[in-house]
């Protein structure tokens, strides 16, 4: 029988060997594609869960599997953390008001962790992590039979998830192909290990090998053709309410990618899938809540890397970058400085041309943090930081920062591009700082923004019949329309503008318009709009085909 703080400590100490061996988990790693952070992604999860269980003291049984469930679903990264969160999130349901809990009953909980696991896995492929935790769980189960003491069980599901990852190298083409065992199921066997010897009292020590495989894959074995869709997307999303059905959505990651994983709990829900259209999946995926972090990885790239035997590029390198990078705040050369935050290296290019000092990478379905942006204004030399949000979703995380530097923080309130860039061109740096956000507000006031995207699902909205993957426009905060024909739905736009007088007319082409399919968009502004004058610019955003500022003097 264990109680709260054996449950604690078996769990710290799983921590604690994953991080020792997670390299070793790495280079286990090829399945689906060769991305190599398996053993990274569990060990960031496990160490999520420690972190906060290193803080209770006295805990219940309950009280420890909650825990380290609610931090893991939060910190888990890759479909390996992912999983591994469920299996957790299932054995903690299953604890929930014990005070202790003997083998038989901590048989039930794994095979409660695996089914959880399993519902979530649109597509469960044998040779993986879930196999080794079913077979696990399944003998730990007949075990508790004969011998319901928990050490008894815990050992057998130990040597029977050893036996089971053996046998995935056989399980699996891709890992037979490489000779090598699945790197999840090594993560689990070693997790296993850890609270088997933590229950015995021993010393944590690293496991041995028992299959005769290669110690490291070999990436040059597979073509990147394999790779079907390039984008490894992971993301988390609040629940706009408890009793969600996700079921809808899993159906709709199934059309546009595979790999996918979804976990949940009773407040937010993380998303694991490969696609070629992530923006599609984040939009998505905003259906049933507010979207707080997401990471998106070309696995395409990643494999390259790997088959030359470079480092594979990751979103952790960016972290580490951040780490390693002075947090000084930057002397103050002048008085006015200028941030700003878009998605696009052109309409970063357009900041940064009308004097913005730096640039936040985010905007829609990316939404940075009040850390983010402090960073980036104690990194303006100047006394007065204006903040340029460009997203109503940002105006709020950017005047948190105001109390937080010693700096003077004005966020000035764009929320969309459009609006930023007609204030910034307003920006008169010899004029006093209450006249500049004067100025600036009124320039926005004459802005009239279009945003024309795709619809993302199907839905009536305000007497509009949309269908999901029509295009879709929004004039100002208002629905215009969809069309499954982007030339009609512009020529439509273009009459509205010019209907309202509009004399500057400027469009932004995003990431998946070519230059000739922009130069016939701005020729229909142009044909129809005669008296105006109008611009085209490559803004390079994702997510919007295009983004349109309309203005009349």
């Amino acid at each position: 029988m264990i109680d709260g703080q054996t449950l604690q400590e078996m769990l710290i100490g799983a921590a604690a060997v994953v991080e020792k061996h997670k390299q070793q988990i790495n280079e286990l790693n090829v399945f689906p594609v060769p991305d190599g952070d398996t053993g990274t992604n569990m060990s960031l999860t496990l160490n999520t869960a420690a972190a906060e269980l290193r803080k209770l003291r006295g805990a219940t049984l309950t009280k420890v599997a909650d825990t380290a469930a609610s931090a893991m679903l939060r910190g888990a990264r890759g479909n390996s953390g992912v999983i591994l969160s469920l299996l957790l999130r299932g054995i903690s349901k299953s604890l929930k008001g014990m005070e202790g809990c003997d083998g038989a009953q901590f048989a039930l909980a794994l095979q409660s962790g695996v089914a959880a696991a399993y519902k979530a896995v649109m597509k469960p492929t044998e040779g993986t992590i879930l196999t080794v935790a079913r077979v696990s769980a399944e003998d730990a189960t007949a075990a508790a039979e004969a011998d319901s003491s928990f050490e008894s069980v815990l050992a057998a599901a130990y040597d029977s998830a050893t036996d089971a990852l053996a046998l995935t190298v056989h399980q699996n083409p891709v890992l037979e192909k490489a000779g090598v065992v699945d790197a999840g199921g090594k993560g689990w066997v070693y997790v296993l290990e850890a609270m088997l010897a933590v229950c015995r009292g021993e010393k944590i020590e690293a496991a041995s090998s028992a299959a005769a495989v290669k110690d490291q894959a070999d990436f040059t074995d597979f073509d990147t053709e394999d790779i079907t869709f390039a984008y490894d997307t992971v993301f988390i999303v609040r629940k706009a309410k408890e009793d969600i059905d996700l079921s809808p959505l899993r159906r709709y990651l199934d059309t546009i990618g595979d790999s996918i994983v979804i976990g949940e709990d009773d407040e937010a829900f993380k998303v694991h899938v490969h696609t070629n259209i992530p923006g599609a999946a984040l939009m998505r995926a905003q259906k049933y809540g507010t979207l707080e972090l997401a990471k998106i990885e070309n696995m395409q790239m990643q494999h390259d890397d790997l088959a030359a035997g470079r480092k594979a590029r990751s979103t952790d390198d960016l972290e580490e970058d951040e780490e390693e990078a002075p947090k000084s705040v930057a002397a103050p050369e002048k008085k006015y400085g200028v941030v700003a935050v878009c998605a696009g290296q052109g309409l970063a290019d357009v900041f940064r041309e009308l004097g913005a000092d730096n640039i936040i990478e985010g905007g829609q379905t990316m939404n940075p943090s009040t850390q983010d942006i402090l960073e980036k204004i104690n990194a303006t030399p100047s006394e007065v930081v204006f903040v340029f949000p460009n997203n109503k979703n940002i105006i709020m995380a950017a005047e948190q920062t105001v109390p937080l530097t010693e700096k003077k923080v004005v966020v000035i309130p764009s929320k969309t591009v459009p609006q930023g860039i007609s204030a910034l061109l307003m920006f008169d740096p010899d004029a006093n700082e209450e006249d500049i956000v004067a100025t600036m507000k009124m320039a926005m006031q004459h802005v009239t923004t279009i945003q024309v995207t795709y619809a993302a699902r199907d839905s009536d909205f305000d007497g509009h019949d949309i269908h999901a993957g029509e295009y879709l426009a929004l004039y100002g905060s208002s629905l215009f329309g969809s069309d499954t024909n982007v030339e009609s739905l512009l020529a439509g736009l273009a009459d509205k503008l010019k209907a309202e007088g509009s004399e500057f007319i400027t469009v932004y082409y995003g990431a998946d318009i070519s230059e000739a399919q922009a130069s016939a968009a701005a020729a229909i502004f142009t044909d129809r709009c005669p008296d105006a004058e109008v611009s085209v610019i490559n803004g390079g955003q994702p997510v919007y085909y295009y983004l349109i500022s309309a203005e009349s003097q």
